[in-house]
């Protein structure tokens, strides 16, 4: 779906493909090469997450600085030429991770930031995946957002990854997480991550019409 919000001209995908659910790593390839030969400049994608750090409350909006894959899944793998080879050092773009964090301010919000690290699923994270997590100096981990991060890297684009804390991670509580809890909580935070990302918008096309300083 592609329209305004505010004066930013978006392209919306109704929805992705995960790996857990299509067995493929490359699912959202074609979505995101659609959007960059649309002319588009930045990805922004979302997905649920498990916190890692307690002290990152369920219901948080968290923005990814940068990520952990020791899954062995990645999308460019099979790809031929040297444009395989892309270089994730700042994948998660730090103008727009601090144009966010400004928006989250002027609502009123407080702003979270942290390491996403990527689990494959379907299943959820054991205790022990958890502590080694922490370990690696991961925040929060979850299934999404890697794929199609590093696609959109390989397509020149810009991402701003936001993640929404659905629940603690395994062995930081007591009861078991079902899929039910994940989507109530994440409906929950709908409304929230909506005006997030209208202020975000308009403060991107805000700064876009400002005259650039040489």
């Amino acid at each position: 779906m592609i329209g305004l919000i505010g004066s930013a001209r978006i392209a919306v995908f109704r929805g992705r493909s995960n790996y857990n659910e299509t067995g493929d790593i490359n699912a959202m390839r074609v979505p995101v090469e659609t959007l960059a030969l649309l002319g588009g400049k930045a990805l922004v994608t979302v997905g649920a997450a498990s916190a890692i750090r307690q002290d990152l409350p369920v219901g948080s909006i968290v923005t990814v600085t940068d990520h952990i894959n020791l899954t062995g899944l990645n999308p460019l793998i099979g790809e031929t030429g040297q444009q395989r080879f892309v270089d994730l050092l700042g994948i998660y773009d730090r103008h727009l991770r601090e144009r966010f964090a400004l928006a989250t301010g002027q609502l009123g919000r407080k702003a979270h930031e942290g390491v996403y690290m990527f689990f494959p699923g379907p299943s959820f994270e054991t205790a022990a995946d958890v502590r080694a997590a922490q370990a690696l100096g991961a925040d929060m981990a979850g299934m999404a957002i890697v794929p199609e991060a590093i696609l959109a890297r390989r397509c020149g684009l810009r991402v701003l990854a936001l993640a929404t804390i659905t629940n603690l991670g395994a062995g930081l509580r007591q009861e078991p997480v079902t899929l039910e809890a994940r989507m109530r909580t994440g409906a929950a935070s709908a409304h929230a991550l909506s005006r997030l990302l209208g202020k975000f918008f308009e403060i991107w096309m805000v700064e876009s019409r400002l005259p650039r300083l040489t």
